[in-house]
């Protein structure tokens, strides 16, 4: 299977399409430079061409004529993720979809939208049409697109309440196109979603979500301060456990990450303070106060309704999740970090394990709580001061040892990102919807090498490992 690049992008020129060198490596990058591994491996990827669909209609067309023409095809929201999701290892088209980004239907409990579409665009058409908001987005909430979520996220802003994303009742429904000689058009619900979310584009193309919403709220921001790691961590485990107190965000953060990295922040902190980042619904204030008066080693230090700050931090969820790492990043560039799962219902005393487990200021803990199973847990996002590929790796095998689930961010497969597990439903439907394997080429190892072994960090046959 030769493709035939030339051929594939002159059919395609009647659409939008990118010719400039400097656009086209543009659209061919994501935020895999988070992680110096990636970096020094993708570093080079670049697409031939850059292509924008208007309409579905115009999607399928794309994806029969690179089909004809044996053509890769990349498809790409907003470019927001770091494991390399949406970069055309094998060359190729990359598909934007920034232009399909309707917001079609606003209904009680749900909306109906197209992927290109900015959750914050998508959260501020419900809140207008409806009072109702999504239930959760990626800390990129004001770049990011819905289907560029559901396909290479996890959760976000929200999981304090809600859970993962792939959790059942958190995606409706997803409206799904195939790349073949006649490409199709699926509808996926239950448990079919599994097929596509959370699988980078490598075995369908979605056109279109239904996503279930959440009563809106004015929610206040807090930052709340205290001297003790530990007392941090459980201050936010425990206030998420408290059924009546409506909370959309529970991060916690080590000192001295505050005090370095949050610069609005720093004024009002010390390089020992630790620091836990929340939402809260206005009508739950009055518990909140109570609860936080029941903890005498924790302090208020902002709210966005009161606040005496002479500068506002801005949205306390842009500090938690991957905003961390971004802003730690602009302060020391050696920084780079690792997910991890702290699984109930030990995840306290795993924390403190790995607190113990490296010298102070190689891994400061950065956690957000999630829920599983009806219960608070920790997703660990831990920023690691970055000396050696072997360093991190006998870093991420320690978690490994103690129990700790890594969600490896210094790969850029479907598998090594995940649980190192085969995903028998996607696999099975990258050979029905994709039968060339044109679709995000080198992101699933289960279809270019079945019987990988995981002993050492894949390298796709365009990507050449480090020596």
């Amino acid at each position: 299977m030769t493709p035939n690049i030339a051929a594939a992008k002159a059919a395609l020129s009647h659409l939008e399409t990118e010719t400039r060198e400097a656009t086209i490596r543009s659209m061919s990058r994501d935020f895999f430079w988070y992680s110096p591994v990636l970096k020094t491996r993708l570093d080079h990827v670049v697409a031939d061409f850059v292509v924008y669909p208007k309409s579905e209609a115009e999607v399928l067309e794309i994806l029969s004529t690179c089909y004809r023409h044996d053509c890769p095809v990349t498809t790409r929201g907003a470019g927001t993720g770091n494991y390399g999701q949406a970069m055309p290892l094998a060359g190729g088209c990359v598909m934007s979809l920034k232009h399909l980004n309707r917001v079609k239907e606003v209904l009680p409990g749900r909306v109906i939208a197209e992927p290109g579409c900015l959750l914050k665009d998508l959260d501020a058409a419900c809140k207008a049409a409806t009072g109702q908001e999504l239930r959760m987005f990626s800390s990129t909430w004001a770049t990011a697109t819905i289907g560029g979520f559901i396909a290479g996220g996890s959760g976000g802003v929200g999981s304090c309440t809600w859970g993962a994303l792939r959790d059942l009742g958190n995606i409706i429904r997803l409206r799904v196109a195939t790349m073949e000689a006649e490409p199709r058009i699926l509808e996926f619900r239950g448990e079919e979603l599994a097929r596509v979310s959370h699988a980078y584009g490598t075995n369908g193309i979605i056109t279109e979500l239904e996503m279930p919403l959440a009563p809106a709220y004015d929610w206040v921001d807090i930052f709340v301060a205290t001297d003790s790691f530990p007392e941090a961590a459980a201050f936010a485990n425990d206030l998420a456990n408290e059924d009546g107190i409506l909370i959309k965000l529970a991060s916690v953060y080590e000192a001295p990450i505050a005090h370095d990295y949050f610069q609005r922040v720093k004024p009002h902190v010390t390089p020992e303070t630790h620091l836990v980042g929340l939402m809260v619904t206005p009508h739950a204030m009055d518990a909140f106060l109570t609860f936080l008066g029941r903890r005498p080693g924790a302090t208020l230090i902002y709210r966005s309704d009161a606040s005496d700050w002479d500068r506002t931090p801005g949205p306390v969820f842009e500090y938690g999740w991957n905003h961390t790492t971004l802003r730690a990043l602009k302060v020391d560039p050696s920084i780079t970090y690792l997910q991890i799962r702290y699984g109930a219902p030990n995840h306290l005393e795993k924390v403190e394990a790995m607190r113990a487990a490296f010298p102070k200021g190689e891994v400061m803990q950065h956690l957000e709580v999630m829920r599983e199973n009806g219960k608070s847990i920790f997703a660990g996002l831990s920023m690691v001061k970055f000396a050696s590929e072997e360093r991190l790796d006998e870093i991420i095998r320690i978690h490994e040892e103690a129990g700790c689930l890594i969600f490896n961010p210094h790969r850029y497969t479907l598998e090594e990102g995940g649980r190192q597990t085969v995903d028998d439903r996607q696999l099975a439907f990258k050979r029905e919807a994709d039968p060339k394997g044109l679709l995000n080429p080198g992101k699933m190892i289960s279809w270019d090498v079945p019987d990988w072994g995981y002993e050492r960090i894949y390298s796709y046959k365009n990507i050449q490992p480090v020596e």
